[in-house]
């Protein structure tokens, strides 16, 4: 056949994203009431386009490093963004009790469970162990989004759907700490040079203390902007909500100058920024922006993963690393999430739910990738590989499962999964200002 007959790859590169872009809009609809996901679908799809003898490329991690973190860590703070927006709960220590126990409690026994889990049964070095430990311990906000609240003052906020959204909001940042203290460590092993104070006041103290000061004090002042500055300058008026893109990079952006969390800043000015007029439509043309972003991005990646799924990326996992994810979903969370939870409120239906959907994505990929890209280490190909069975397994067991349990919670308290319009809980919605 003549090649000019051949269609451009730029041409079918367009045709390709414009299909992606269908399904970005159409698939949530038609998976609503089926045990299936998102995610499932996005991988199936990459697993089958980069398994096609016209396409050439290998979509390995450990090919594309920087490619890698940089991407993920785009998704993650978009995702961070909107799950701070959607959140109608006001802020308040004990309204987010279920928070604090899914953070302070639960994510450090994560971490220590998997890291002796890692260490003891597969003999990694310590320090390797931990920092897997770390990246895996966080429940993702990318892949989260059918456990997660609804748009912004729609009312789908029950106690399970706000925990796990603002644990996976805030529990991402909360990681990195961990993940710095395994680089740390790897950086002194023989050396014998003190550590400890170092890690604890500049990676502990300051860059989570600044992350939140700094993420609130930009929240505030994208609120100020929008909402409260003279009615004919006031950015609420551009009806663009684009806007929320801004609030995202440049909380990000400042954070990570000043040298503390980005990730924890975004979520946290998502949360001032939504608390500085709660009732405004505005705040439902900010989370639909920033909604439509995450889910191109994250369908994006996930295409990427089924590439690299094909492409070799679980080669060196071995029977013993599939045991060793199963008792990470199906032991480790559930265990310490009930753990967590001892003397909360709750039913039992919402404890096992909350313990339960510990969702395992794009965000144990960011931390992953961060570490390797900061430190030596031997055999990268099997960490990625067990990282990326995780997040296989847990993208098939809670995609399977999350459409059938949450329908079922709805109906046991009294709510109607299949209701077009929800009304807002009682005692959730703020005053319209501060």
């Amino acid at each position: 056949m003549d090649g000019s007959l051949l269609p451009d790859p730029y041409i079918l590169a367009l045709t390709g994203f414009g299909v992606l872009v269908a399904l970005v809009a159409w698939l949530p609809l038609v998976l609503k009431r089926l045990p299936l996901s998102l995610p499932i679908v996005c991988i199936a799809l990459g697993a089958a386009l980069f398994s096609l003898p016209q396409m050439t490329i290998r979509p390995l991690p450990l090919d594309h490093p920087e490619i890698t973190e940089r991407f993920t860590e785009f998704v993650v703070i978009i995702a961070l963004m909107g799950a701070g927006l959607k959140l109608d709960r006001i802020f308040d220590w004990r309204r987010w009790a279920v928070t604090w126990r899914l953070l302070g409690v639960t994510m450090p026994l994560g971490i220590a469970a998997i890291a002796l889990l890692l260490g003891g049964g597969l003999g990694m070095p310590w320090v390797i162990a931990l920092l897997l430990a770390a990246s895996l311990a966080p429940t993702d906000p990318v892949l989260a989004a059918d456990v997660q609240v609804g748009p912004p003052k729609t009312g789908e906020e029950d106690e399970v759907r706000f925990g796990l959204t603002s644990e996976a909001g805030l529990n991402d940042g909360l990681a990195f700490p961990f993940v710095h203290l395994a680089i740390a460590l790897a950086a002194v092993a023989g050396t014998g040079e003190p550590w400890f104070v170092e890690w604890f006041t500049y990676r502990v103290l300051w860059e989570i203390g600044a992350g939140v000061g700094a993420g609130w004090l930009i929240g505030r002042a994208f609120g100020w902007l929008t909402f409260h500055v003279p009615a004919e300058t006031k950015l609420a008026k551009t009806g663009d909500g684009l806007i929320a893109l801004s609030a995202t990079l440049v909380s990000y952006g400042l954070t990570e100058i000043i040298h503390s969390y980005g990730f924890l800043a975004v979520f946290v000015t998502a949360v001032a920024f939504r608390h500085a007029h709660r009732d405004h439509d505005f705040q439902l043309q900010m989370h639909a922006v920033t909604e439509q972003i995450e889910r191109i991005a994250m369908m994006v990646l996930l295409l990427v993963f089924g590439g690299a799924l094909v492409s070799g990326l679980l080669a060196p996992v071995t029977w013993a690393d599939v045991g060793i994810a199963a008792v990470i979903l199906l032991v480790i969370r559930p265990v310490t999430g009930l753990i967590g939870l001892i003397g909360f409120r709750a039913d039992r239906s919402e404890k096992l739910t909350l313990a339960f959907f510990g969702i395992r994505g794009v965000g144990s990929f960011y931390y992953l990738a961060y570490g390797l890209n900061h430190m030596e280490v031997a055999g990268a190909e099997r960490l990625w590989g067990l990282v990326g069975l995780i997040v296989l397994m847990s993208v098939l067991l809670h995609g399977l499962t999350v459409t059938p349990i949450m329908r079922s919670l709805d109906r046991q308290q009294g709510r109607d999964p299949d209701a077009e319009e929800a009304t807002p809980p009682p005692g959730l919605q703020g005053p319209a200002r501060l």
